[in-house]
């Protein structure tokens, strides 16, 4: 691990006298990559530098333990109780710090949140949803726009497609998707009963276009009239897009925007973004059982949380976390969610890597 974070350590050094060349800043090309290199290795150097700090101090305090002067050998003791297991959370969070990241952690995404099962009330939760990865977002001042939405005439949506912006947003929401589940009596339910209605989430990575070369020859465009709730036409326009990606049979519809061509775009967006949800779907599909284990697939057919309004409860299916405080989860509080998950795949990725039985290395 050590002979690792010493290879990292003097490329950063490397890379911070190079970004104080003046001829390579002229070069704003290899200036940015250079400079997105650095940022993604800053937490990792610093975190190691603290470690060597600490261990330099420990080691200085196990020699005063045999000091002499009895205080000097008491006080040694006492700050060695509190720097090893520092020493060892640093340990712990260079070994996580190592495994090879997501490619696709730094993304923007194209979150989808579609009602499933319960009609009316999977459309109202949908929205419920909605609503709660909006106040996620807001608090960690990410950028969030409506890309499309189907409307129910209840303050519902049958579908809601945002796209969300900001610092390392996939990394934060890779987790979401999958089946959400939702226990309430709903509102139009006189006996009090309880009905169970499920809410379908997908996260995609935004895509450069780096990440999927889509072929013109390969698309089937048609535009039509924009429709609202029930069907009736609220445009006189053929501005609504659809778009069929002929190789693979994946169609996006967009109507959100009275302009054409905005229409278009967005659903070009979505579908790269699918597209690329495809591939790495085929990647994962390729990695061993075992890995696969982590957090679940995330396949968007998987069920993974239960929220039993009742009970005031949140369960999360893949690591068998349970809250009791939905109504905060549902004001935005993902991270207590969020984290825990974060948490059970470095672990599982841990057990599965070598990073751990080379620590010493």
């Amino acid at each position: 691990m050590f002979s690792k974070l010493e290879e990292v350590a003097k490329r950063f050094d490397e890379i911070e006298t190079r970004l104080a060349d003046p001829d390579v800043f002229q070069d704003q090309a290899n200036y940015v990559k250079l400079t997105k290199e650095r940022s993604s290795m800053v937490e990792i150097v610093e975190t190691y530098r603290e470690y060597q700090s600490l261990a330099q101090q420990i080691e200085g305090n196990e020699e005063l333990v045999y000091d002499e002067d009895r205080d000097v050998a008491d006080m040694a003791k006492e700050e060695l109780e509190e720097l090893r297991p520092r020493l060892e959370e640093l340990s712990e969070k260079l070994m996580i710090l190592l495994l090879p990241a997501d490619p696709y952690d730094d993304k923007n995404i194209i979150l989808e949140i579609r009602a499933g099962t319960g009609g009316e009330e999977a459309a109202l939760f949908a929205a419920e949803l909605y609503r709660m990865y909006s106040r996620y977002a807001e608090q960690m001042n990410w950028k969030l726009e409506i890309m499309d939405a189907n409307e129910t005439g209840r303050g519902g949506f049958k579908e809601i497609i945002l796209n969300i912006s900001g610092d390392k947003v996939y990394s934060r929401l890779k987790f979401e998707s999958g089946v959400h589940r939702v226990q309430r009596v709903p509102e139009t339910e006189a006996q009090g009963r309880i009905h169970t209605s499920a809410v379908t989430v997908a996260v995609l990575p935004e895509p450069e276009d780096v990440d999927v070369q889509i072929n013109e020859n390969d698309l089937k465009v048609d535009v039509y009239r924009s429709s609202g709730p029930g069907g009736q036409s609220v445009n006189t326009t053929d501005s609504a897009v659809r778009i069929t990606h002929l190789p693979t049979g994946l169609v996006v519809a967009i109507q959100d925007e009275k302009s054409q061509h905005k229409n278009k775009a967005k659903a070009l967006k979505i579908l790269t973004a699918r597209l690329l949800e495809r591939e790495i779907a085929e990647q994962q599909a390729a990695i061993s059982a075992e890995r696969k284990s982590m957090v679940g697939s995330g396949d968007r057919s998987e069920r993974i949380r239960t929220y039993n309004y009742p009970q005031n409860r949140v369960t999360d299916h893949r690591i068998g976390l349970t809250i009791y405080h939905l109504d905060q989860i549902l004001t935005g509080n993902l991270d207590e969610v969020i984290e825990p998950l974060i948490a059970h795949m470095q672990a599982e990725a841990l057990k599965n890597s070598g990073v751990q039985d080379a620590k010493t290395s």
